[in-house]
């Protein structure tokens, strides 16, 4: 069964995610109900912690960063972002830590 954090269609990994700014540095934390908790080391101003996230996605992802997009979410801690042409398992995420 795959797990509620994460849906893949072909090429594409659609990322459920609850995500805490102003942390002392970026981390996965583990699962947050039916997301993946990401701290962050940005703060939550003019959407700095939007492209915190999305730069830190992509790096864990090993792909560009135009190929991680913020779907839903612009404004909450509980986000939707999609990333594109990556060959890593986003099962990995929780051992990485």
């Amino acid at each position: 069964m795959q797990p509620n954090w994460y849906r893949r269609n072909g090429e594409t990994i659609t990322l459920t995610l609850h995500v805490q700014p102003g942390a002392k540095r970026s981390e996965i934390v583990g699962l947050h109900g039916e997301a993946l908790k990401i701290k962050l080391a940005a703060p939550p101003i003019e959407g700095r912690a939007n492209d915190a996230l999305l730069k830190f996605i992509a790096e864990l992802f090993a792909v560009p960063l135009r190929n991680a997009e913020l779907k839903q979410g612009g404004q909450s801690r509980h986000k939707v972002v999609t990333v594109t042409g990556s060959k890593v398992p986003p099962e990995s995420l929780l051992i990485v830590q």
